[in-house]
């Protein structure tokens, strides 16, 4: 029984870190409140309530990063979009290689986005263009 109720407490107090929502994309904004293009994350779950964990990666309107920072290379696996906006990905530096365009919603796995006949868009974003 002792068991039962440490599991159920451990649970409980877990419960933020197991179940990583996605936010809403209709009120994307950072912490000081202001809007925000898309959020890109490095996990995503094939459990679509626990995507979007991990770091994460803010996107202000009108971003345009043709080669994305070391840390961040080809390292993202979850993102959302903001109402309005659309982000265009590319699979190599400098807006080379292939090319992908979100448009505003949730994406809880980049696993299921096909890049090409047999790729993926799983840690696979290398430049990226956000607009709203």
């Amino acid at each position: 029984m002792r068991t039962l109720v440490a599991l159920l407490l451990c649970l409980v107090l877990c419960w933020d870190q197991l179940n990583a929502q996605c936010p809403d994309p209709a009120s994307l904004k950072d912490s000081n409140g202001a809007r925000l293009c898309a959020r890109m994350f490095k996990d995503s779950h094939h459990i679509f309530a626990q995507s979007c964990g991990g770091d994460s990666l803010d996107v202000y309107p009108a971003t345009d990063e043709p080669t994305m920072p070391f840390v961040w290379n080809n390292r993202i696996s979850s993102l959302v979009v903001g109402r309005g906006c659309s982000l265009t990905v590319w699979s190599r530096p400098k807006k080379e290689g292939k090319r992908h365009r979100f448009s505003a919603g949730i994406q809880y796995r980049l696993k299921d986005v096909m890049q090409g006949l047999f790729g993926n868009w799983d840690n696979s974003i290398s430049a990226y263009y956000c607009v709203c």
